[in-house]
């Protein structure tokens, strides 16, 4: 059987017509078998789309054969063929909903003033150079951060991205305007907007990860500055960098150490719930507790 691949990318770039790339790109993925979620905007397009290898191939050069479009970096990874439920290509007016369309600039070389891009190793120059000064600077949601984050790292309690503008003018991390700030997030695309927005708010010294976590792990694996596993927005729900992976979060029943995200079974909760694989054999259901933890992060998939 063919091996089933997921991609992951992002690019920035002024859209004159978002809704004829919208068009364009339903009709390619579906012309190619591909499932996954794709949003447009004026500022460029965001995705992740599975199918087999073979179709994965043919969108890729296809969709680098538009100009705009001709240096997306494509991330990989495993699927399991159940990935996507279905096919959704829409325009939004953010390709990251921070809530804040007017602050960000988009050129043809993609972000305008935003953080300095750091390489996974430049990462750990920085780290070398200046030590404990560093600060990791999480870029997502509070729930992805439960199951892997990086060491020390600084996790916002928000509940959406749409949070992050009201976190940073609450002036409760003033206290770091003048450090060195590394920002992180899954792909990249996130971090590439917030490290813009810290910046225009008054933060001195902001950077990102060049491709985000995904990249930082192909790189080092489980040996660098990463713990736990990585929580992705697809059926898989998480992904690991290679063996031994650590896991720093618990079961909510039990407390028993899990990186394994279930959507409840309780349609009136909506939410995902962390279990261990002792409790749902025994249990043979994912309904929480009446008392959810961590119910203020979570939003089902």
């Amino acid at each position: 059987m063919e091996p089933y691949k997921i991609l992951l990318f992002y690019r920035f770039t002024p859209l004159a017509d978002p809704e004829a790339i919208r068009l364009w790109q339903w009709t390619l993925c579906d012309s190619l078998g591909l499932r996954g979620r794709i949003i447009i905007s004026s500022h460029g397009i965001n995705g992740t789309v599975g199918g087999p290898l073979s179709s994965v191939k043919k969108y890729i050069r296809m969709t680098k054969e538009w100009p705009g479009f001709k240096d997306v970096d494509f991330k990989w990874s495993e699927g399991t063929g159940h990935d996507f439920p279905r096919l959704q290509v829409r325009v939004r007016d953010e390709l990251v909903s921070f809530g804040a369309p007017g602050d960000l600039n988009v050129d043809q070389a993609g972000v305008v003033h935003g953080g300095p891009h750091l390489s996974p190793s430049q990462v750990h120059d920085l780290v070398a150079t200046r030590g404990d000064e560093v600060v990791f600077f999480d870029g997502r949601n509070a729930f992805e951060a439960e199951i892997g984050r990086f060491k020390n790292a600084i996790v916002p309690n928000v509940e959406t991205t749409h949070d992050f503008v009201e976190v940073l003018e609450s002036g409760v991390y003033d206290h770091l305007k003048d450090k060195p700030i590394i920002t992180y997030c899954t792909g990249g695309v996130r971090c590439e907007v917030l490290s813009s927005l810290m910046l225009q708010r008054g933060f001195q010294e902001v950077y990102q990860v060049e491709g985000g976590i995904v990249r930082y792990g192909e790189t080092f694996g489980n040996e660098g500055l990463w713990e736990g596993s990585l929580f992705i927005f697809d059926g898989r729900m998480s992904q690991e960098f290679g063996p031994n992976t650590k896991i720093i979060s618990v079961c909510e029943r039990c407390t028993a150490p899990t990186s394994q995200y279930y959507n409840c079974a309780n349609l009136a909760c909506r939410q995902l719930i962390l279990l261990c694989d002792t409790c749902i054999t025994m249990n043979g259901s994912t309904n929480c507790r009446e008392q959810h933890h961590g119910a203020r992060y979570r939003s089902k998939l």
